[in-house]
């Protein structure tokens, strides 16, 4: 059974989005601002969480910036439906997406069931003798999905399951496109819409993590219009 965390200041979607999901078969835990799910997150870390951007003491967005110093768990943002500019920060601090307010609880069900499953099968819960699972070697990029482990000449580098995905799906055919829509349908479920501005703030983000071990990481090309491409180095 997996465990969810909610972190919202709104008790009334606390005590019915963890209604749903606890009828879906999760284990929920709730907490009413960022501090203090920080507080129990440092004792024991659940399998997702469930942030709202905008809580007193301490907000999503400074929440999100701690866990990812920690933890590259699967967080989901919820944001107001008129503020971009949230989701867009919230992705590039490593969230792994987002669901506007107000929302279907059925939606954000069908979003934390597609993350759960890719973390499985980063994680090798889920294994195979299949390419998505051996050690995959790209020049100075090393990548073992079984222990969801990346490493640029030598030097070991965290990220979430979405960005190891997108890395990975990149990695595997040096030289050729992915478009975003084919970079959608690696890193998101056939039931759950993202558009380019998601796959583009995932792959800033992925950019940055690996400068932060080489500056002059290059590896990931963008082609305007068409999509990205990873040139062996």
């Amino acid at each position: 059974m997996s465990k969810i965390a909610l972190v919202d200041d709104d008790r009334n979607i606390l005590t019915s989005v963890s209604i749903t999901l606890e009828a879906e078969g999760f284990e929920v835990e709730t907490y009413h601002d960022g501090q203090q799910a920080l507080d129990a997150f440092n004792k024991k870390l659940p399998d997702m969480a469930v942030l709202d951007i905008k809580m007193p003491r301490m907000d999503g967005m400074d929440l999100l910036q701690r866990l990812r110093q920690k933890t590259s768990m699967p967080v989901i943002f919820l944001t107001s439906k008129d503020d971009e500019i949230d989701e867009v920060l919230g992705l590039r601090m490593g969230a792994d997406d987002y669901v506007k307010k107000p929302f279907s609880q059925r939606l954000l069900v069908e979003r934390i069931r597609a993350l759960l499953r890719r973390q499985e099968a980063v994680d090798g819960e889920i294994v195979g003798d299949t390419e998505e699972t051996k050690i995959m070697e790209r020049g100075d990029l090393t990548m073992d999905p079984l222990r969801h482990s990346v490493s640029w000449r030598g030097q070991d580098v965290t990220l979430t399951v979405t960005e190891f995905l997108l890395l990975q799906a990149l990695a595997q055919r040096p030289g050729f496109v992915k478009s975003r829509d084919q970079l959608m349908d690696v890193a998101y479920d056939d039931q759950v819409y993202v558009d380019d501005r998601t796959i583009d703030s995932h792959i800033k983000r992925l950019r940055k993590k690996m400068r932060t071990v080489d500056r002059d990481f290059s590896a990931i090309e963008t082609l305007y219009g068409i999509g990205y491409r990873y040139n062996e180095e």
